[in-house]
């Protein structure tokens, strides 16, 4: 995994990083304030010989070093600690007062430091008085040759006992600091580790990297989507809308010399809005002047009546088994040349019936009444309807919504749509979560703008372009009637 996905990673689960470093902190404020002052207590000894005892400095030199080593060992050793033990009353076990006993030496010199910490500092001080003297004491003793002749070692205290005015632990700043670099340290692995073993839609270029299609358009998530999904009213002037309206303009150049003009609309799952998105596609194709038809084909669960507030009662599934003409079923919608096919009744064979020779005609009728048809289908890895529909159209748009829908998911889709031809006009990231300075600045663009918007893009062909302006007197509904018969 390279660098800069990783940033990419920390980046998008932020959130992990700075939950960790607030746990992390937790724990260090709540370690420093339970732990208990420690106090450092310390003794320095010089370890010399009269000159008389070792002629040769060098030689000289050498054994007081290896004696140096050898008392370090002793100011640690079982005899010391019950000699100071017995001499005095400190409320220590002798294993307890080993424990606090803490020895170092300088290399190449004859200096040995003795450390006593404690959390009293009155204690601490005495304990290291009374290892003091029993050390010189045990040394003397040690050191005594058998004759009772002195030896040749000498012991001379040279630097305290001195105990440390303020506790040497617990160190606030320095506990903080360590508590912040492995808070970060720990979040930021967490956000890595969960963006490798995530197995979900992030982003756009994942989906372009999956689908080998262009991004057509990225639809930010809106709240208010679930009581209002249609972009009307008020609606009309959100940031969903403007990229739904961007997603028509991409559209329009996805191919200039064969410009798609029936749309099969689907989606890897149920529940990723791609019925949201047929309808709002259809409504900005509409409002940019287009003779739009909006076909329900998703005959398991139609949600475009419901959304656009049409019976649905016969629709689709009644053309189809030649019980009605398409042109008594098409619906008028709102005031602009949308037209709404629906579903129809629940058929018990919506697979075979979507792939008959009828839906095979209907399509060829409705592609001459109308400028753009759109159809919104089935979900392609439920079942097999949205390939079936999606084979007869002049392309399919795929709808991916980000952080619900696993990568494994969108790439099967896009090879079911890729196995049987189906040319794979781009991929929309739905329900996207976008930065928010790019809402933030559409929103200050939209308020600053005092001029009514006109549609930019009127025209998806040369001959659909001179076709538009010359049948604008001919209803739609009528054509579709006289096509049927």
């Amino acid at each position: 995994m390279d660098l800069f996905r990783q940033l990419r990673l920390v980046r998008r689960n932020w959130w992990i990083v700075l939950v960790t470093l607030m746990v992390a902190l937790g724990v260090t404020a709540l370690i420093t304030v339970r732990a208990q002052p420690r106090y450092l207590a310390t003794v320095t000894f010089f370890v010399t010989t009269p000159a008389q005892g070792v002629t040769d400095a060098y030689q000289g030199g050498l054994f007081l070093q290896q004696r140096v080593k050898s008392y370090e060992q002793l100011l640690t050793s079982d005899r010391l600690a019950q000699s100071v033990v017995a001499n005095n009353q400190f409320g220590l076990t002798a294993e307890q007062l080993r424990n606090k006993i803490s020895t170092s030496t300088e290399t190449g010199t004859v200096l040995l430091r003795a450390s006593v910490i404690d959390t009293d500092q009155t204690r601490a001080l005495r304990v290291t008085e009374a290892v003091t003297a029993s050390f010189v004491e045990l040394v003397k003793n040690v050191e005594t040759r058998p004759d009772g002749s002195a030896g040749q070692i000498k012991i001379e205290v040279i630097g305290g006992p001195r105990v440390t005015p303020s506790p040497i632990s617990p160190q606030p700043v320095r506990n903080f600091l360590i508590g912040t670099l492995v808070g970060l340290l720990a979040g930021v692995g967490l956000a890595v580790l969960r963006g490798m073993v995530d197995i979900r839609l992030r982003d756009a270029t994942a989906l372009r990297r999956l689908t080998g299609s262009p991004l057509l358009g990225e639809i930010p998530l809106d709240p208010a989507a679930r009581t209002a999904p249609l972009i009307v009213g008020a609606a009309a002037t959100s940031s969903r809308a403007e990229a739904i309206r961007k997603l028509r303009t991409n559209l329009r150049f996805v191919d200039a010399d064969e410009p798609a003009r029936v749309i099969a609309v689907t989606s890897a799952l149920q529940g990723e809005g791609k019925t949201t998105l047929s309808c709002n596609l259809a409504i900005t194709l509409a409002e940019a002047g287009w003779r739009v038809l909006l076909v329900d084909a998703d005959l398991r669960r139609s949600k475009v009546g419901e959304y656009l507030g049409i019976d649905d009662a016969v629709g689709l599934t009644d053309v189809l088994v030649g019980d009605v003409n398409v042109g008594d079923v098409v619906q008028r919608w709102g005031d602009k040349s949308l037209l709404v096919l629906p579903s129809g009744s629940l058929p018990p064979n919506p697979s075979e019936l979507l792939g008959s020779k009828a839906m095979a005609d209907l399509l060829l009728a409705l592609r001459e009444s109308a400028d753009i048809v759109i159809i919104d289908t089935a979900p392609l890895l439920a079942v097999t309807d949205g390939v079936v529909v999606a084979v007869q159209a002049d392309g399919a748009l795929l709808i991916s919504q980000q952080g619900r829908t696993a990568r494994t998911q969108v790439a099967a889709a896009a090879r079911a749509l890729n196995a049987v031809s189906v040319r794979l006009l781009g991929c929309v990231l739905n329900m996207a979560r976008l930065p928010k300075a790019e809402v933030y600045q559409y929103e200050a663009y939209r308020l600053a703008s005092t001029e009514p918007s006109v549609p930019a893009d009127r025209v998806w062909s040369g001959r659909h372009a001179e076709r538009a302006g010359a049948d604008d007197t001919v209803e739609p509904v009528e054509e579709l009637t006289r096509l049927s018969r």
